[in-house]
This record gives C-alpha cells, structure tokens and sequence, in this order.
C-alpha cells in the first residue's frame, strides 16, 4: 500500500524518471526548477505516492484553473504511476488524493485532459467517475 504526501525536493530525481515514463524526460534539475515554480506560483500540488520501501510509485499535479468563460475548476495536469507499480491501484490512489485537495480548495469539479492515443488511461479515468466531454486539438507556438 503506498502513502501519499506532498513531493519535496528530494523527490526531483525520481519524479524526473516517472515524468520520462509519462513520455515527458525530465533531469532532476529541471523538475526541480518546475517543481518550486508550482509552489511558488500557486500553480497546485503535487502529489507522490510512496511505496513501503520508501520509493515513488508515481505522482500527480493537480492545479487550480479559473477561466472567464467557466466556472473555477481543478485539472490534473499529469498523472504517472511508475511501471513496477500498475495493477496496485496507485493511480486511484493519487487521483483520491488529487480530487480530495482540489474539494479542500473550494472547488467542485475535477478536468482532466489525456492524449487521445492513451486509451488505457482513457479506460482508468472512466472507471474512476470521469466522464467524456469533447476532443480537441493542442497548437503550440514557441515565444
């Protein structure tokens, strides 16, 4: 069974390992870099899941999002469970976590957005509650 807690700094090398799992390679300064941004801009939490042995099963960042056009929500901004750790419900545990901090913030709604080729997580976010509201497309441009 994993506990799950607020990451700290000395979370920044395994949190590089499960954002490069997620598909997002990360060395640990940089994650440390992003990390005390999300602190220090009131950007969400970020959540780890610790396993018995004291490593990381994964870990989530939740944030809160206030739009004009919609009411304040939280989004998960990512979700990782670490490939030794699938199956064990890790992932339902850190969205627990997330959806419970995002409730303790005032906020009624949870979004999530995942890649429409991640369809097992697509099955996960449905099993968990979540319903489907639209696809798009992403543009980015670089500044």
């Amino acid at each position: 069974m994993s506990t799950i807690r607020v990451a700290t700094r000395a979370d920044a090398d395994e949190l590089g390992k499960l954002s490069g799992q997620l598909g997002y390679p990360a060395d640990p300064a940089t994650v440390l870099r992003r990390l005390e941004g999300v602190t220090s801009h009131h950007a969400g939490v970020v959540l780890v899941a610790v396993d018995p042995q004291g490593g990381l099963g994964g870990f989530a960042h939740v944030e809160p999002r206030r739009l004009l056009i919609a009411e304040p929500f939280a989004e998960l901004a990512a979700l990782v469970v670490s490939e030794t750790a699938r199956g064990q419900r890790v992932g339902s545990a850190l969205l627990a976590a997330a959806e419970a901090w995002a409730r303790e913030q005032g906020f009624a709604s949870m979004r999530v957005r995942s890649n429409v080729l991640r369809e097992r997580a697509h099955r996960f976010y449905l099993r968990e509650g979540y319903t489907e509201k639209k696809r798009q497309a992403v543009f980015l441009k670089h500044l």
